[in-house]
Protein backbone atom coordinates (compact mmCIF):
# COMPACT_ATOMS: atom_id res chain seq x y z
CA UNK A 1 0.00 0.00 0.00
CA UNK A 2 1.51 3.38 -1.31
CA UNK A 3 2.01 5.74 1.68
CA UNK A 4 1.22 9.61 0.80
CA UNK A 5 2.98 12.65 2.23
CA UNK A 6 1.13 15.38 3.31
CA UNK A 7 3.29 18.04 2.62
CA UNK A 8 2.97 21.96 3.81
CA UNK A 9 1.17 22.86 0.19
CA UNK A 10 -1.43 20.31 0.21
CA UNK A 11 -2.40 21.10 3.73
CA UNK A 12 -2.97 25.33 2.72
CA UNK A 13 -4.60 23.59 -0.20
CA UNK A 14 -6.91 21.85 1.40
CA UNK A 15 -7.15 24.66 4.74
CA UNK A 16 -8.25 26.90 2.03
CA UNK A 17 -10.73 24.78 -0.19
CA UNK A 18 -12.93 24.53 3.44
CA UNK A 19 -12.78 23.90 7.08
CA UNK A 20 -15.13 20.68 6.64
CA UNK A 21 -12.04 18.69 4.04
CA UNK A 22 -8.49 18.81 5.42
CA UNK A 23 -6.33 16.29 3.65
CA UNK A 24 -9.19 14.08 2.90
CA UNK A 25 -10.85 13.11 5.93
CA UNK A 26 -13.93 15.15 6.85
CA UNK A 27 -15.02 17.09 9.69
CA UNK A 28 -18.32 17.38 11.39
CA UNK A 29 -20.16 20.18 9.98
CA UNK A 30 -21.30 23.04 12.39
CA UNK A 31 -24.29 24.95 11.58
CA UNK A 32 -23.47 28.79 11.38
CA UNK A 33 -25.18 31.17 13.92
CA UNK A 34 -28.35 33.35 12.51
CA UNK A 35 -27.34 36.92 12.32
CA UNK A 36 -28.84 39.86 11.64
CA UNK A 37 -27.26 42.67 9.93
CA UNK A 38 -27.28 45.90 10.61
CA UNK A 39 -25.81 48.37 7.83
CA UNK A 40 -23.48 50.89 9.61
CA UNK A 41 -22.84 54.06 7.46
CA UNK A 42 -20.78 56.86 8.65
CA UNK A 43 -18.12 59.26 6.70
CA UNK A 44 -14.86 57.22 7.84
CA UNK A 45 -13.13 58.79 4.11
CA UNK A 46 -12.73 62.53 3.62
CA UNK A 47 -12.69 65.62 5.62
CA UNK A 48 -15.71 63.96 8.50
CA UNK A 49 -13.12 61.23 8.70
CA UNK A 50 -12.27 61.38 12.16
CA UNK A 51 -15.85 61.44 13.82
CA UNK A 52 -17.29 58.59 10.95
CA UNK A 53 -13.94 56.77 12.16
CA UNK A 54 -15.00 57.00 15.67
CA UNK A 55 -18.83 56.45 14.80
CA UNK A 56 -17.61 53.37 13.12
CA UNK A 57 -15.63 51.75 15.95
CA UNK A 58 -17.80 52.92 19.01
CA UNK A 59 -20.61 50.37 16.98
CA UNK A 60 -18.02 47.35 16.15
CA UNK A 61 -17.49 47.52 20.14
CA UNK A 62 -21.05 47.74 21.34
CA UNK A 63 -22.40 44.79 18.71
CA UNK A 64 -19.26 43.05 19.81
CA UNK A 65 -20.68 43.34 23.66
CA UNK A 66 -23.88 42.20 22.77
CA UNK A 67 -22.27 39.54 20.60
CA UNK A 68 -20.21 38.28 23.61
CA UNK A 69 -23.38 38.25 26.31
CA UNK A 70 -25.36 35.95 23.88
CA UNK A 71 -26.55 38.47 21.33
CA UNK A 72 -30.36 39.00 20.79
CA UNK A 73 -31.39 36.20 23.16
CA UNK A 74 -35.03 36.26 23.02
CA UNK A 75 -34.19 35.72 18.91
CA UNK A 76 -30.83 33.69 19.20
CA UNK A 77 -29.23 35.31 16.93
CA UNK A 78 -26.05 37.51 16.67
CA UNK A 79 -25.69 40.76 15.13
CA UNK A 80 -23.62 41.33 11.59
CA UNK A 81 -22.62 44.62 10.55
CA UNK A 82 -22.52 45.58 6.94
CA UNK A 83 -20.43 48.82 6.96
CA UNK A 84 -21.01 51.32 4.65
CA UNK A 85 -18.92 54.50 3.35
CA UNK A 86 -20.32 57.75 2.73
CA UNK A 87 -16.80 59.19 2.07
CA UNK A 88 -17.95 62.62 3.58
CA UNK A 89 -20.48 63.19 0.62
CA UNK A 90 -23.86 63.85 1.35
CA UNK A 91 -25.35 62.25 -1.78
CA UNK A 92 -23.17 59.40 -0.69
CA UNK A 93 -25.51 59.01 2.50
CA UNK A 94 -28.85 56.69 -0.15
CA UNK A 95 -26.20 54.99 -2.62
CA UNK A 96 -24.40 53.31 0.53
CA UNK A 97 -27.79 52.91 2.10
CA UNK A 98 -28.82 51.22 -1.00
CA UNK A 99 -25.74 49.10 -1.22
CA UNK A 100 -25.90 47.72 2.01
CA UNK A 101 -29.78 47.00 1.92
CA UNK A 102 -28.71 45.06 -1.27
CA UNK A 103 -26.22 43.39 1.14
CA UNK A 104 -29.14 41.85 3.33
CA UNK A 105 -29.49 44.83 5.95
CA UNK A 106 -32.56 44.57 7.75
CA UNK A 107 -31.91 48.11 9.87
CA UNK A 108 -29.98 51.13 8.81
CA UNK A 109 -27.85 53.01 11.72
CA UNK A 110 -25.96 56.25 10.47
CA UNK A 111 -24.43 58.70 9.54
CA UNK A 112 -23.28 61.48 11.62
CA UNK A 113 -23.64 63.76 9.39
CA UNK A 114 -26.83 65.95 8.34
CA UNK A 115 -27.00 65.81 4.57
CA UNK A 116 -26.08 62.30 3.72
CA UNK A 117 -28.43 61.21 6.33
CA UNK A 118 -30.92 62.79 5.12
CA UNK A 119 -30.00 61.12 1.88
CA UNK A 120 -30.31 57.60 3.57
CA UNK A 121 -34.40 58.18 4.52
CA UNK A 122 -35.24 58.11 1.25
CA UNK A 123 -34.17 54.51 1.31
CA UNK A 124 -35.53 53.70 4.38
CA UNK A 125 -39.04 54.40 3.71
CA UNK A 126 -38.83 53.49 0.12
CA UNK A 127 -37.31 49.96 1.34
CA UNK A 128 -38.99 49.53 4.48
CA UNK A 129 -35.83 49.42 6.67
CA UNK A 130 -36.04 50.76 10.01
CA UNK A 131 -33.44 53.49 10.65
CA UNK A 132 -32.01 54.80 13.95
CA UNK A 133 -30.51 57.84 13.61
CA UNK A 134 -27.28 58.00 15.74
CA UNK A 135 -25.89 60.88 15.29
CA UNK A 136 -27.37 64.39 13.24
CA UNK A 137 -29.29 66.78 14.02
CA UNK A 138 -31.09 68.44 11.20
CA UNK A 139 -34.46 68.74 12.58
CA UNK A 140 -36.53 68.18 9.22
CA UNK A 141 -34.89 64.56 8.99
CA UNK A 142 -37.20 63.24 10.91
CA UNK A 143 -40.00 66.03 11.05
CA UNK A 144 -40.77 65.87 7.64
CA UNK A 145 -40.92 62.18 7.47
CA UNK A 146 -43.36 62.25 10.29
CA UNK A 147 -45.65 65.21 8.90
CA UNK A 148 -45.72 62.86 5.84
CA UNK A 149 -46.59 60.25 7.69
CA UNK A 150 -49.72 61.99 9.35
CA UNK A 151 -50.89 63.48 6.02
CA UNK A 152 -50.92 60.20 4.80
CA UNK A 153 -48.18 59.92 2.06
CA UNK A 154 -46.71 57.48 3.74
CA UNK A 155 -47.79 54.52 5.76
CA UNK A 156 -45.39 54.39 8.32
CA UNK A 157 -42.22 56.18 9.78
CA UNK A 158 -38.94 53.87 9.48
CA UNK A 159 -36.96 56.76 10.71
CA UNK A 160 -36.36 57.56 14.28
CA UNK A 161 -33.59 59.80 15.76
CA UNK A 162 -31.10 58.43 19.49
CA UNK A 163 -29.40 62.60 19.32
CA UNK A 164 -30.46 66.12 19.89
CA UNK A 165 -32.19 67.95 17.33
CA UNK A 166 -30.35 71.55 16.00
CA UNK A 167 -33.82 73.26 17.81
CA UNK A 168 -33.00 71.50 21.05
CA UNK A 169 -29.33 71.78 20.60
CA UNK A 170 -30.39 75.99 20.29
CA UNK A 171 -32.60 75.73 23.59
CA UNK A 172 -29.78 74.28 25.43
CA UNK A 173 -26.93 76.30 24.50
CA UNK A 174 -29.15 79.26 25.27
CA UNK A 175 -29.64 78.26 28.86
CA UNK A 176 -26.11 76.98 29.32
CA UNK A 177 -24.36 80.02 28.15
CA UNK A 178 -26.61 82.21 30.53
CA UNK A 179 -25.63 79.06 33.58
CA UNK A 180 -21.72 80.06 32.86
CA UNK A 181 -21.77 83.42 32.37
CA UNK A 182 -23.72 84.03 35.93
CA UNK A 183 -21.52 80.69 37.98
CA UNK A 184 -18.62 82.58 36.04
CA UNK A 185 -19.99 86.13 38.03
CA UNK A 186 -19.36 87.21 34.28
CA UNK A 187 -21.22 89.89 31.99
CA UNK A 188 -20.54 89.47 28.50
CA UNK A 189 -22.80 91.21 26.25
CA UNK A 190 -22.13 90.96 22.77
CA UNK A 191 -22.56 87.36 20.92
CA UNK A 192 -21.19 86.73 17.41
CA UNK A 193 -22.49 83.52 16.03
CA UNK A 194 -20.38 82.18 12.86
CA UNK A 195 -20.83 78.70 10.85
CA UNK A 196 -19.97 76.27 8.33
CA UNK A 197 -23.41 76.43 5.93
CA UNK A 198 -24.19 73.26 5.55
CA UNK A 199 -27.38 71.55 5.86
CA UNK A 200 -25.90 71.04 9.54
CA UNK A 201 -24.46 74.90 10.07
CA UNK A 202 -27.59 76.47 9.05
CA UNK A 203 -30.15 74.43 11.09
CA UNK A 204 -28.00 74.55 14.17
CA UNK A 205 -27.52 78.67 13.59
CA UNK A 206 -31.20 78.59 13.01
CA UNK A 207 -31.86 76.95 16.83
CA UNK A 208 -29.22 79.15 18.69
CA UNK A 209 -31.48 82.35 17.23
CA UNK A 210 -34.74 80.89 17.17
CA UNK A 211 -34.07 79.92 21.27
CA UNK A 212 -32.56 83.34 21.81
CA UNK A 213 -35.62 85.13 20.62
CA UNK A 214 -38.08 82.88 22.76
CA UNK A 215 -35.46 83.82 25.58
CA UNK A 216 -34.21 87.09 25.37
CA UNK A 217 -31.66 86.30 27.64
CA UNK A 218 -29.08 89.71 28.65
CA UNK A 219 -26.66 89.01 26.19
CA UNK A 220 -27.37 89.88 22.10
CA UNK A 221 -26.49 87.79 19.08
CA UNK A 222 -24.93 91.59 17.11
CA UNK A 223 -23.62 89.10 14.32
CA UNK A 224 -24.43 86.09 12.40
CA UNK A 225 -21.72 84.68 9.76
CA UNK A 226 -21.68 82.15 7.51
CA UNK A 227 -19.29 80.42 5.52
CA UNK A 228 -18.93 77.78 2.97
CA UNK A 229 -17.95 74.32 3.96
CA UNK A 230 -15.20 73.23 3.64
CA UNK A 231 -13.54 76.69 3.29
CA UNK A 232 -10.21 77.70 1.83
CA UNK A 233 -10.06 80.37 3.92
CA UNK A 234 -11.56 82.60 7.02
CA UNK A 235 -9.12 86.00 7.12
CA UNK A 236 -12.26 87.62 5.75
CA UNK A 237 -14.81 86.08 8.29
CA UNK A 238 -12.98 86.71 10.80
CA UNK A 239 -12.75 90.26 9.94
CA UNK A 240 -15.82 90.81 10.34
CA UNK A 241 -16.52 88.98 13.49
CA UNK A 242 -13.44 91.52 14.18
CA UNK A 243 -15.88 94.25 13.26
CA UNK A 244 -18.32 93.62 15.88
CA UNK A 245 -16.47 94.36 18.86
CA UNK A 246 -17.78 90.96 20.62
CA UNK A 247 -17.22 89.51 24.01
CA UNK A 248 -17.64 86.32 22.64
CA UNK A 249 -17.38 83.68 19.71
CA UNK A 250 -19.88 81.21 18.92
CA UNK A 251 -18.58 78.99 15.75
CA UNK A 252 -20.42 76.31 14.41
CA UNK A 253 -17.87 74.02 12.71
CA UNK A 254 -16.85 71.11 11.31
CA UNK A 255 -13.15 69.87 11.69
CA UNK A 256 -11.86 71.19 9.09
CA UNK A 257 -13.21 74.74 9.01
CA UNK A 258 -12.13 74.86 12.88
CA UNK A 259 -8.48 73.65 11.75
CA UNK A 260 -9.09 77.78 9.39
CA UNK A 261 -10.73 79.46 12.25
CA UNK A 262 -9.00 79.29 15.37
CA UNK A 263 -5.53 80.11 13.70
CA UNK A 264 -6.93 83.16 12.08
CA UNK A 265 -8.87 84.06 15.16
CA UNK A 266 -5.27 84.40 17.19
CA UNK A 267 -3.78 85.96 14.04
CA UNK A 268 -5.91 88.70 13.92
CA UNK A 269 -5.93 88.77 17.84
CA UNK A 270 -9.32 89.10 18.69
CA UNK A 271 -9.91 90.33 22.49
CA UNK A 272 -13.09 88.29 23.43
CA UNK A 273 -14.06 87.20 27.03
CA UNK A 274 -13.89 83.23 25.15
CA UNK A 275 -15.11 81.03 22.66
CA UNK A 276 -18.26 79.32 23.84
CA UNK A 277 -19.91 76.91 20.56
CA UNK A 278 -23.44 75.98 20.61
CA UNK A 279 -22.83 72.55 19.69
CA UNK A 280 -20.90 70.99 16.72
CA UNK A 281 -17.45 68.71 15.95
CA UNK A 282 -14.21 69.82 15.29
CA UNK A 283 -13.75 71.60 18.98
CA UNK A 284 -12.66 68.54 21.24
CA UNK A 285 -11.39 65.37 18.56
CA UNK A 286 -8.35 63.68 19.30
CA UNK A 287 -6.84 64.83 15.77
CA UNK A 288 -7.74 68.46 16.39
CA UNK A 289 -6.88 68.62 20.24
CA UNK A 290 -3.21 67.85 17.85
CA UNK A 291 -3.48 69.91 15.51
CA UNK A 292 -5.04 73.07 17.23
CA UNK A 293 -3.18 72.54 21.08
CA UNK A 294 -3.26 75.93 22.43
CA UNK A 295 -5.70 77.72 19.91
CA UNK A 296 -8.41 75.38 21.39
CA UNK A 297 -7.24 75.43 25.29
CA UNK A 298 -10.32 77.68 27.03
CA UNK A 299 -12.84 76.60 24.53
CA UNK A 300 -16.63 75.83 25.74
CA UNK A 301 -18.77 73.94 23.55
CA UNK A 302 -22.06 72.16 24.40
CA UNK A 303 -22.09 68.89 23.15
CA UNK A 304 -23.10 65.41 23.59
CA UNK A 305 -21.22 63.92 25.81
CA UNK A 306 -20.19 60.46 28.01
CA UNK A 307 -21.63 60.21 31.38
CA UNK A 308 -17.76 59.62 33.01
CA UNK A 309 -19.42 59.50 36.55
CA UNK A 310 -20.92 56.05 34.91
CA UNK A 311 -18.23 52.74 36.01
CA UNK A 312 -19.74 51.03 33.12
CA UNK A 313 -18.60 54.31 31.14
CA UNK A 314 -15.03 54.78 32.34
CA UNK A 315 -14.41 50.69 31.43
CA UNK A 316 -16.28 50.44 27.93
CA UNK A 317 -13.74 54.30 27.29
CA UNK A 318 -10.41 52.80 28.34
CA UNK A 319 -11.38 49.64 25.98
CA UNK A 320 -12.07 52.01 23.59
CA UNK A 321 -8.37 53.89 24.19
CA UNK A 322 -6.95 50.78 23.73
CA UNK A 323 -8.49 50.02 20.20
CA UNK A 324 -8.20 52.95 18.76
CA UNK A 325 -4.27 54.04 19.93
CA UNK A 326 -5.53 56.35 22.31
CA UNK A 327 -8.23 58.57 21.77
CA UNK A 328 -11.22 59.63 23.65
CA UNK A 329 -14.45 57.80 23.88
CA UNK A 330 -16.40 60.92 23.09
CA UNK A 331 -19.88 62.54 21.26
CA UNK A 332 -19.36 59.95 17.94
CA UNK A 333 -17.96 57.10 19.16
CA UNK A 334 -20.22 57.45 22.21
CA UNK A 335 -23.73 58.09 20.41
CA UNK A 336 -22.87 54.85 18.48
CA UNK A 337 -22.18 52.89 21.25
CA UNK A 338 -25.35 53.52 22.80
CA UNK A 339 -27.51 53.21 19.10
CA UNK A 340 -26.14 49.72 18.89
CA UNK A 341 -27.69 48.69 22.31
CA UNK A 342 -30.59 50.68 21.40
CA UNK A 343 -31.01 48.65 18.39
CA UNK A 344 -30.55 45.40 20.03
CA UNK A 345 -33.08 46.78 23.10
CA UNK A 346 -35.83 46.68 19.87
CA UNK A 347 -34.76 43.34 18.44
CA UNK A 348 -35.45 41.76 21.87
CA UNK A 349 -39.06 43.35 21.80
CA UNK A 350 -39.87 42.96 18.48
CA UNK A 351 -42.71 40.58 17.62
CA UNK A 352 -40.60 39.77 14.03
CA UNK A 353 -37.36 40.38 13.07
CA UNK A 354 -38.43 39.45 9.61
CA UNK A 355 -41.61 42.13 9.52
CA UNK A 356 -39.88 45.93 9.81
CA UNK A 357 -43.34 47.24 10.66
CA UNK A 358 -43.24 44.78 13.71
CA UNK A 359 -39.80 46.46 14.31
CA UNK A 360 -40.94 49.99 13.90
CA UNK A 361 -43.19 49.17 16.59
CA UNK A 362 -40.38 48.07 19.20
CA UNK A 363 -39.00 51.22 18.42
CA UNK A 364 -41.88 53.24 18.95
CA UNK A 365 -41.97 51.57 22.87
CA UNK A 366 -38.40 52.09 23.82
CA UNK A 367 -37.56 52.93 26.96
CA UNK A 368 -34.16 52.42 27.53
CA UNK A 369 -32.05 53.68 30.56
CA UNK A 370 -28.81 51.90 30.21
CA UNK A 371 -26.86 54.60 28.02
CA UNK A 372 -23.50 55.76 28.98
CA UNK A 373 -23.65 59.34 27.13
CA UNK A 374 -25.53 62.13 29.53
CA UNK A 375 -29.17 61.54 28.78
CA UNK A 376 -32.28 63.64 30.71
CA UNK A 377 -34.15 60.29 31.13
CA UNK A 378 -34.24 56.93 29.43
CA UNK A 379 -33.88 56.76 25.76
CA UNK A 380 -37.85 57.16 24.44
CA UNK A 381 -39.11 58.49 20.97
CA UNK A 382 -41.53 61.04 20.62
CA UNK A 383 -44.52 61.50 18.15
CA UNK A 384 -41.50 63.24 15.18
CA UNK A 385 -39.89 59.80 16.13
CA UNK A 386 -36.70 62.15 18.43
CA UNK A 387 -35.45 61.19 21.71
CA UNK A 388 -36.41 64.45 23.85
CA UNK A 389 -34.18 62.98 27.06
CA UNK A 390 -31.03 63.45 24.12
CA UNK A 391 -29.27 66.32 25.94
CA UNK A 392 -25.70 67.85 25.64
CA UNK A 393 -23.39 68.77 28.11
CA UNK A 394 -21.47 71.77 28.32
CA UNK A 395 -17.36 71.01 27.83
CA UNK A 396 -14.42 72.49 28.23
CA UNK A 397 -10.68 71.71 27.01
CA UNK A 398 -8.34 71.87 30.16
CA UNK A 399 -4.70 71.24 29.58
CA UNK A 400 -5.62 69.75 26.13
CA UNK A 401 -8.50 67.75 27.25
CA UNK A 402 -12.27 67.74 26.76
CA UNK A 403 -14.07 68.08 29.99
CA UNK A 404 -17.75 68.56 31.16
CA UNK A 405 -17.84 71.79 33.33
CA UNK A 406 -21.81 72.12 32.73
CA UNK A 407 -24.24 71.59 34.25
CA UNK A 408 -23.12 71.22 37.51
CA UNK A 409 -24.48 67.67 38.21
CA UNK A 410 -22.79 66.47 35.12
CA UNK A 411 -19.57 68.85 35.97
CA UNK A 412 -16.30 66.75 36.39
CA UNK A 413 -13.64 70.44 36.84
CA UNK A 414 -15.04 73.31 37.20
CA UNK A 415 -15.02 75.96 34.26
CA UNK A 416 -13.06 78.64 33.29
CA UNK A 417 -14.73 81.95 32.19
CA UNK A 418 -13.32 84.54 31.18
CA UNK A 419 -10.87 82.92 29.57
CA UNK A 420 -6.86 83.88 31.40
CA UNK A 421 -5.30 86.71 29.09
CA UNK A 422 -2.10 85.56 27.53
Amino acid sequence: MARHRVTRRTFLEATAAGASVVVGFPLPLRAQPKTFKIGVIHPVTGALAEPGQACRLGAQMAADAINAAGGIKAKGIKLELVVGDTQTKPENGRVEAERVVNHGAQMLMGSFDSGSTAAMVSVAQQRRVPLLIDIAAADPITANVAKSVKEGQQKVQYVYRNFPTGSSFGRKAVQYFSEIFKEANASPKRVVLMYCNDLFGQNQARGLQAAHKAANPSWEIVEAIPWPEPPSDLSTEISKAKAAKPDVIAPITRPASALLLFPEIRKQRIEIMGVVGPGSPGLYESGQLAALKDDLEYVLTSVPWANFKNPKTNAVAEEYRRRSGGKTFDTNSGYSYDGMFVIADILERAASLEDPDAIVDAMKKTNFGSGLMQYGGPVVFNELGDNPNAIPTMIQILSQKPVAVWPREAALQKLVFPRPRA
